[in-house]
């Protein structure tokens, strides 16, 4: 399930540092998680800096990116890991693209199980073990 979207505006950032971003965050997603790797999804999605506008003034007009973020995970993962990520993302963003830490933004979007498909079966039959699993600890 981990599923991640960076939205970066475009020609502001090399591929390589693209690059380097997706697989740091893909490493740190399944390790914050405790997840396969094999499960991780990260995206990178571009705008063209005329499509962006930062702070009421547009990127292509000389306004400095503020990337944003967002990142699912099933409904019952625990707070804390779900905080962790929040900070990782945005120092990754920092460290890996040289973007200001106040300008990055980011959300995590809790997902029901019951919404989620696995290769078209509900993440909530496929993963029945795991969620409860996790919901009894995180009632303990």
């Amino acid at each position: 399930m981990p599923i991640l979207h960076f939205h970066l505006a475009e020609g502001r950032h090399s591929d390589a540092q693209i690059g380097a971003l997706l697989l740091q965050a893909s490493q740190a997603y399944a390790q914050v998680l405790d997840s396969p790797i094999e499960r991780v999804r990260v995206f990178a999605q571009m705008y063209r800096p005329q499509h962006v506008a930062v702070a009421g003034a547009l990127v292509s007009e000389g306004q400095a990116p503020a990337p944003f973020f967002e990142f699912l995970v099933l409904e019952g993962r625990p707070l804390e890991p779900c905080q962790r990520l929040l900070t990782v993302f945005t120092d990754l963003i920092v460290e890996t693209l040289g973007v200001e830490r106040s300008a990055v933004r980011g959300i995590c979007k809790p997902v029901p199980p019951a919404l989620w498909g696995i290769a078209g079966t509900p993440a909530s039959v496929v993963r029945s073990s795991e969620i409860q699993a996790r919901a009894a600890a995180a009632s303990a």
